[in-house]
């Protein structure tokens, strides 16, 4: 019997792009479901009931939520192909600690760049292009966070790079002038068909942002 696959998801979401990409990564054929997040469903409500989020993975009839442990099941179910997270326990953790990292960083620093204002946005600015110089001492000279090959820290963080132009243009920076290396590693995922087919266009992103910030009533 074939696996059945679904995935409950929004276009938008950084969280859900990562099992896109993990998914497009592993060749696992699947069906998207789209919410409406003002209207959640009766499947994401019944398969996440706890926090009631996207993204949900639904694998042979059983609900996996929360992007970063979907990944990793998603690492251990489909293991014989593009395997994300490394075999050597020590390594599985230091990315599994970075995964964190970003979890706990780039989405509300990011959100604050777009949603505040004076020194509150200044704070946030200085804070995000902090989080990417750590996350560019992370990378170093290596190609990706994962060495050589695309891995599970650059799963976590490349669904990001959709939201730059939102980041640098309300928040009036530029990524790529502090923090090249950076934009090029962002430019080298880019050339992997399973992040390009899987995260949506910047400037997508930017004019879904521009109507959520009039229905915020941020002007």
């Amino acid at each position: 019997m074939a696996d059945q696959v679904v995935l409950l998801d929004f276009w938008p979401s950084p969280f859900g792009m990562r099992l896109r990409i993990a998914l497009a990564e592993k060749g696992v054929q699947y069906e998207y479901k789209e919410e409406d997040l003002r209207n959640k469903s009766p499947l994401l409500l019944q398969s996440n009931p706890i926090h009631k989020k996207i993204p949900v993975l639904i694998h042979n009839g059983k609900a996996v939520s929360e992007s970063l442990i979907a990944v990793q099941y998603i690492d251990e179910v489909w293991k014989d192909k593009a395997p994300l997270l490394p075999s050597d326990p020590h390594l599985r953790a230091h990315a599994r600690f970075w995964a964190d990292y970003v979890d706990k960083k780039m989405y509300e620093i990011g959100r604050k760049v777009w949603t505040t204002k004076g020194e509150e946005q200044d704070a946030a600015k200085k804070e995000f292009l902090e989080c990417i110089s750590v996350l560019e001492g992370e990378l170093g000279d290596k190609p990706y966070f994962g060495g050589k090959t695309f891995g599970f820290l650059d799963v976590a963080l490349i669904p990001f790079s959709s939201w730059l132009s939102v980041y640098e243009k309300f928040g009036n920076f530029s990524v790529e002038a502090e923090h090249p290396k950076f934009i090029a590693w962002v430019k080298r995922c880019l050339e992997k068909e399973s992040v390009s087919k899987s995260i949506p266009d910047q400037q997508k992103v930017y004019d879904f942002v521009l109507e959520m910030r009039k229905k915020l009533g941020i002007e």
